[in-house]
């Protein structure tokens, strides 16, 4: 990727990072502020509105660190298993016991007594899904070797990236910091081929 197309690409998912904190940031509590709103608490609500744009940045960031990140593992997987095949069923498998972790895990260390599960399956199940929509553009955009990379990113390096808010496990910072890495982390996966200049290798299925 030349510089330029780089810097474009940082900025550019900078700005959604940015812009998806701000709408998190305001819809999920969107009484509470429509009360600012209504009285015309001007500082106040621009003082709000810099918080969430400056989450947002680092979410960005550490979307874009997470996204880097893969690319290399991705390499590192190719080499060990030296085919794409096989390295795309070792996804596939520590997919399945990320989407059980996810669930499992997260309700025995933090559901409350005679909690349902369901909740915990709905959240897992909207990021999963979400993985798969973006994993078929991938597909579609590039090769149908790009799926099972796509998915992978899409999935389990959202939940690594997402970890400081599982640790919270608050209803308010969960979905504040999900969407925008879901959000940055589509735009990463499907625009980057836009961005190099170089062709996509489509023999790997790499996701760039």
């Amino acid at each position: 990727m030349k510089s330029r197309n780089w810097v474009r690409f940082f900025l550019t998912n900078l700005l959604i990072g940015a812009a998806a904190a701000i709408i998190m940031g305001f819809g999920l509590q969107a009484g509470k502020y429509a009360v600012m709103v209504k009285n015309a608490d001007i500082k106040e609500l621009s003082s709000l509105f810099i918080l969430f744009a400056g989450w947002g940045l680092i979410f960005s960031v550490l979307s874009q660190m997470g996204f880097f990140a893969y690319l290399t593992v991705h390499r590192f997987g190719l080499g060990m298993f030296k085919s794409v095949r096989l390295w795309n069923i070792a996804q596939l498998i520590l997919i399945a016991f990320g989407l059980f972790d996810l669930i499992y895990f997260r309700y025995q260390l933090f559901a409350s007594a005679n909690e349902s599960i369901l909740p915990y399956i709905a959240v897992s199940s909207l990021i999963f899904f979400f993985s798969l929509f973006v994993a078929y553009l991938k597909k579609r955009d590039t090769v149908k070797e790009a799926f099972t990379p796509a998915l992978f990113f899409m999935f389990i390096v959202t939940i690594i990236e997402w970890f400081p808010a599982l640790r919270i496990n608050e209803p308010f910072w969960l979905y504040f910091m999900l969407i925008p890495l879901l959000v940055c982390n589509a735009f990463q996966i499907i625009m980057l081929p836009r961005y190099t200049s170089g062709r996509v290798q489509q023999k790997e299925g790499v996701p760039s």
